[in-house]
């Protein structure tokens, strides 16, 4: 076989817009494609290495000899490339690169290979992407189900971990075994979307993906790539949206991966004050570098249009936007401002986000920017970072730390539950559980809540209440819907034999399901997540009793709902509530009903408005609020 190199396979535009770090699908001419070139089945393979002397391809197609198939080099484009007939899907192949420095070789993976070998192996495989899709009316919908006015409710899953097969030693699910149990538990449990955990080639298996190593190649531990969509194409049939995380932030520094690829620090910047991230042990990219713009953003469009993606959570964001993060005094360099600011990562982020909704209006992005830093989800033109949505932080930190507090203490920390209310419309905000709280010692969210059994779930179904029925879209890890004990193991699968017994975890799990339809199904609790018009305080001052009451609202009259919280084990007998107009309050929802694993206290149906001013508004309720509980009121 001898190798052939294609002098028409890029376009002079191809090589500028690459190196001008422009180009938004380069993918489609970097990497290994399956072809056929007059005639001739083979694979055309591109590599990006502009400090090589030689670079060859090889792989079980050659015996792996580092030194028979030589790629040509594209002229100034540091770009090196040919075209191999005779060669088919399945065949694994690797990149020996020859650098110009003191002689420095290695074998690298493809950056853009389309599908990887599973860890302990490294090389890359030759596939198409080619799939028959069936998802076209979610497609065609989904802009107007997942808009600022939307009902966005997220559950967060790692894959291998979600569900397994004890039976088969502990054995992961594969893409296609996932797809229709995954499907059917998220449309019962009333779910809009789910989040994967990075599902783009990572070796280490215990970074749940967050070290990745292969950009444009999903794990292969569940799966061939077609395995996958079919994984996401079963969940856009049944209406659920698909968010992927994603990790620009840095890279692991394994040596068949991006670091140090062509003898130089050609994907990571190579200053380490600048390069080399001291919490993860990873390289950063060089975001100043235009080919390391058009791999970022190029593969930031690869997972929306091979894989039909409906959103991106960018991981890391705050390690990319500040300078300093994780550093001390001397550790890194300003910019040339003097400032901490990361302008080339402000810089990729924009474009990031200028670009995916311009090829793709319809998806969103989300931002995990654990700051101040303002305006992370603005547009552009008004000095924003472009985001759809940002991860509130603030809201999971603050509401936790209350929510771990003996309830005779909480009247001294009523402030943590009201300072949101200074922010809140600052950003569109998604209210996180994740991953990152239940893992390190941290335990599950059940085990966070103080007192006996019967109250650590009453106060999880009221944090999960409080959450669902604030401004912001909602995203919770798996687990916690039904008050999952031990905290997040990645080699286990979840305890899905507690919710199985009509039991507390039972409750738990019910009273999501209400919830999620709740949020779907009233205008008031997602039509102005974003407005303050929105929102109102009732009453925020009662820190003595430890009460909170808010109207949310629609944008029609008709469409309020009055929420009424009790942080305390003490019910609330007779207390008065204000109300904004006359007539019969149904109660829509209560956290301490029986059929959720509460002592059935409530309000009998709702309560009558009477015409006593009350709390600045125009009437009054009188209500039995439940002991640690959420109730909620329609007119």
């Amino acid at each position: 076989m001898n190798i052939q190199f294609l002098t028409d396979w890029f376009s002079a535009d191809d090589l500028y817009w690459f190196n001008e770090g422009t180009h938004s699908r380069i993918y489609d001419k970097l990497g290994a494609h399956l072809i056929d070139h007059r005639g001739e089945i083979g694979a055309h393979f591109a590599v990006w290495a502009p400090n090589a002397a030689e670079v060859y391809v090889m792989g079980d197609f050659n015996g792996w000899n580092k030194s028979s198939h030589a790629l040509g080099s594209s002229g100034q484009s540091g770009i090196w490339s040919g075209f191999l007939p005779a060669l088919g899907s399945g065949a694994a192949y690797k990149y020996h690169i020859v650098s110009r420095d003191n002689g420095y070789r290695v074998d690298k993976a493809d950056p853009y290979g389309f599908r990887q070998e599973t860890a302990p192996k490294t090389a890359s495989i030759l596939c198409d992407l080619n799939y028959e899709w069936h998802d076209d009316s979610w497609m065609k919908s989904r802009g107007g189900r997942q808009n600022l006015g939307s009902a966005i409710s997220i559950y967060e899953i790692h894959l291998g971990s979600w569900m397994r097969v004890p039976e088969e030693g502990n054995r992961w699910l594969t893409y296609r075994e996932l797809a229709p149990k995954l499907a059917d538990y998220v449309q019962r449990m009333g779910f809009t979307h789910v989040e994967f955990l990075p599902v783009m080639k990572h070796p280490f298996y215990g970074s749940w993906g967050y070290q990745t190593t292969c950009y444009y190649a999903p794990t292969g531990r569940y799966g061939a790539p077609q395995d996958l969509m079919f994984l996401i194409d079963t969940l856009h049939q049944r209406g659920i949206g698909v968010i992927l995380d994603w990790v620009p932030s840095h890279f692991p520094t394994d040596e068949y991966g991006l670091a140090y690829f062509d003898g130089t620090h050609l994907y990571e910047h190579a200053d380490a004050r600048k390069g080399f991230h001291p919490d993860w042990n990873s390289y950063i990219f060089n975001y100043g570098r235009h080919e390391v713009q058009s791999f970022l953003i190029s593969n930031a469009l690869f997972w929306l249009d091979k894989y039909h993606a409906d959103g991106l959570r960018v991981d890391g964001v705050a390690s990319m936007l500040y300078l300093d993060y994780s550093r001390k005094q001397g550790e890194w360099i300003p910019n040339r401002y003097g400032g901490r600011e990361n302008l080339e990562a402000i810089a990729l982020l924009r474009a990031f986000n200028e670009t995916v909704y311009r090829e793709f209006p319809e998806v969103q992005t989300y931002a995990e920017e654990s700051t101040a830093w303002p305006q992370v989800s603005r547009p552009i033109d008004v000095g924003g970072l472009g985001f759809g949505f940002k991860w509130d932080m603030g809201f999971m930190h603050d509401t936790l730390d209350y929510f771990s507090k003996d309830p005779v203490y909480r009247k001294f920390h009523h402030d943590r539950l009201t300072f949101r209310g200074m922010y809140a419309f600052s950003e569109n905000f998604v209210l996180p559980f994740s991953h990152d709280e239940v893992v390190h010692g941290k335990g599950s969210l059940l085990s966070k809540m103080p007192g006996d059994d019967w109250q650590k779930f009453a106060n999880l179904r009221l944090l999960l209440a409080y959450t669902f029925f604030q401004p912001g879209k909602k995203l919770l890890f798996m687990g916690a819907e039904f008050g999952q004990r031990n905290e997040w193991q990645h080699e286990t699968s979840l305890d899905w034999h507690l919710a199985q017994k009509g039991n507390a975890h039972n409750g738990v799990q019910k009273l999501v399901g209400t919830l999620n339809w709740l949020y779907e199904s009233e205008p008031a609790l997602h039509e102005q997540d974003f407005m303050p018009a929105g929102f109102q305080w009732v009453d925020c001052h009662d820190a003595e009793q430890s009460t909170l009451s808010w109207l949310r609202l629609g944008t029609k009259p008709e469409d309020m709902i009055l929420v009424v919280c009790n942080f305390t084990p003490v019910p609330r007998h007779n207390l008065r509530v204000g109300a904004p107009r006359a007539g019969f309050w149904k109660e829509i929802f209560n956290s301490d009903a029986r059929d959720y694993g509460g002592s059935g206290q409530g309000n009998l149906g709702g309560c009558h408005a009477v015409p006593f001013p009350w709390q600045n508004q125009s009437h009054t309720l009188t209500v039995t609020l439940p002991p640690l509980a959420a109730v909620a009121f329609k007119p």
